[in-house]
């Protein structure tokens, strides 16, 4: 094996890249960076070992909880725009409105908290932005 090894590597090394550029299955010419199979997924890029990211099943590594509106569940119909203390855990560090997605915040109650914010910041109970 010892033998085989050094006389190998050359050979390899050299021949390795006409047969990537002339192989069967790319079908396309080597200036237009595809390669084999597996790489046309969707557009989506695959994670370690070949396999699309999410694990098996297609799900996520952790089991993500379906966020509930925090309002809805305590029965809070008017947000009030003098609650800065509300206000702040909707509000990021920077002064934007953290989005819904984030929040779990229904789409009802997620105006009324954007027009309660909006209220505070225009009476300075909020910033509108912070100072870098």
């Amino acid at each position: 094996m010892s033998e085989e090894t050094p006389g190998k590597t050359p050979e390899t090394g050299a021949s390795a890249a006409p047969q990537a550029t002339s192989s069967p299955e790319s079908g396309s010419s080597p200036s237009t960076g595809s390669s084999s199979g597996p790489a046309r997924s969707g557009g989506r890029p695959s994670g370690p070992g070949g396999r699309p990211s999410g694990g098996p099943g297609g799900r996520g590594k952790f089991f993500r909880r379906k966020k509930v509106c925090k309002f809805c569940t305590e029965k809070i119909d008017a947000i009030p725009y003098r609650d800065v203390r509300l206000l702040q855990g909707f509000v990021a560090e920077r002064g934007k409105i953290v989005p819904r997605r984030l929040t779990g915040v229904c789409t009802k109650h997620q105006r009324r908290l954007t027009r309660a914010i909006k209220q505070a910041r225009n009476i300075a109970l909020l910033p509108f932005a912070t100072r870098h």
